[in-house]
């Protein structure tokens, strides 16, 4: 058993043993919040270790990845593809999401069990809307220090791009800083092969803190809304890999099979960005050229983030289900359309989806209160969101290095140390 084989089956085993020793805190101690509250601690650390890695990994490989292409117009054409993929999957995403809530119309049954949360009672979440204004002025960082320190990928992207063309518009004079930078890559691999030993611990601690924390019963409570929720998440993922395989063809299965140990990292943390060295490494063992990866990957973790946005639209509409608000189908194209723009940008933001919605339920006039509905189990449904994000958008940049040329053969059954020079 290679070392990847061997850390998901010990994260699947983490995973197990969370959920019972979660139950068993719960049904039996005085006091189970103080352990999740213990458990949140060791899970914190290692986010917070996974976030200390990402600035410098983003940075360098696509820094050296864009100076290695050497031209302004390559970059410009494969940004123009990845964004228009992420346009396709977003609308599908957020129509299968809105198809299904009116297909399955969870929020009646919320609504006849008399559990609904008083009009005007405060959820707690900010809601945050994201207009064209703050979008651009967010797109570009005050500096690169403060973008790198508030672990902003977007902001990071734009200044990498910008500095690895520079860097290839100076030519031999760049070598030296380019190989030095290569060298940080690389180091800061290394690193991720250190923390990831860390991730079924994490991983444990997160699932036994969450059940601890909620019980088994809030799963029986809101298990018909969560079923019907992850069906559609189930969906989304078939769409998302037939569709790649149109593109890719049988090799796509291969590629869902290396993204797998990421996707179950993101789904037992509930973060996308843990998963996201891993899921760097899992695209070039499948063929895909890092310097590309480096490029799609990141601006796919502000742009194309399919599971959320298909949560977006089945949440929102659910709540207004449940305070008997009909919604007429012009108005949800239009809050698909909002949707649509405020879900970009927002990686990396704490209850991200919950923000977002926060802000579309105001817009719409639905009660905000709605929102405590979902903040006791919005921690399995994020466990679903951030695994297909991980899938979607290592599919994405797949497709993107087809188109392109860039995907090769799959390296099998061994690690191979990722290099931006690729």
């Amino acid at each position: 058993m290679n070392n990847r084989n061997r850390l998901t089956t010990y994260i699947l085993i983490a995973l197990v043993l969370g959920v019972i020793v979660g139950y068993f805190v719960n049904a039996n101690t005085a006091n189970p919040q103080g352990f999740a509250d213990t458990m949140s601690l060791v899970t914190t650390l290692f986010l917070r270790l996974i976030k200390m890695i990402i600035a410098p990994l983003v940075f360098a490989t696509l820094v050296v990845g864009i100076a290695k292409m050497g031209d302004a117009k390559e970059v410009g054409r494969i940004g123009a593809k990845a964004l228009g993929w992420f346009i396709i999957a977003s609308i599908l995403s957020l129509s299968l999401g809105l198809v299904l809530v009116n297909l399955f119309r969870p929020g009646d049954a919320m609504a006849l069990s008399g559990h609904l949360p008083a009009v005007g009672t405060s959820s707690g979440v900010t809601a945050t809307g994201l207009t064209m204004k703050d979008f651009i002025t967010h797109l570009v960082p005050v500096s690169i220090a403060d973008g790198m320190a508030k672990n902003e990928i977007l902001q990071i992207v734009v200044f990498s791009v910008f500095f690895g063309i520079g860097a290839a518009a100076v030519g031999a004079r760049a070598n030296p800083m380019i190989e030095a930078i290569d060298g940080l890559a690389h180091v800061m691999l290394k690193v991720t092969s250190y923390v990831m030993n860390f991730a079924p611990v994490a991983v444990f601690a997160a699932v036994a803190g969450i059940v601890a924390k909620s019980g088994i019963s809030v799963l029986q409570i809101y298990g018909v809304f969560m079923a019907e929720f992850y069906l559609g998440i189930i969906l989304l993922l078939l769409a998302l890999v037939g569709i790649g395989g149109l593109f890719l063809g049988k090799r796509v299965l291969r590629l869902v099979a290396e993204l797998r140990g990421p996707a179950l990292l993101a789904f037992s943390t509930a973060s996308s960005e843990a998963a996201f060295p891993k899921t760097l490494e899992g695209l070039e063992r499948f063929g895909v050229k890092n310097r590309l990866a480096a490029f799609v990957l990141p601006v796919g973790y502000s742009f194309n983030l399919d599971g959320s946005m298909m949560y977006c639209t089945f949440a929102t509409v659910f709540i207004a289900q449940a305070y008997g608000i009909e919604l007429p189908l012009g108005t949800q194209l239009m809050m698909m359309l909002v949707l649509m723009v405020t879900s970009k940008g927002i990686a990396g933001v704490p209850r991200a989806s919950l923000v977002v919605i926060a802000a579309t339920l105001g817009q719409f006039n639905i009660p905000e209160a709605g929102l405590l509905l979902l903040l006791s189990i919005d921690h399995f449904l994020d466990m679903a969101r951030s695994g297909t994000n991980v899938i979607g958008n290592g599919i994405a940049t797949a497709v993107v290095a087809k188109w392109e040329g860039e995907l090769g053969e799959s390296v099998p059954h061994k690690d191979v140390a990722t290099s931006p020079l690729t």
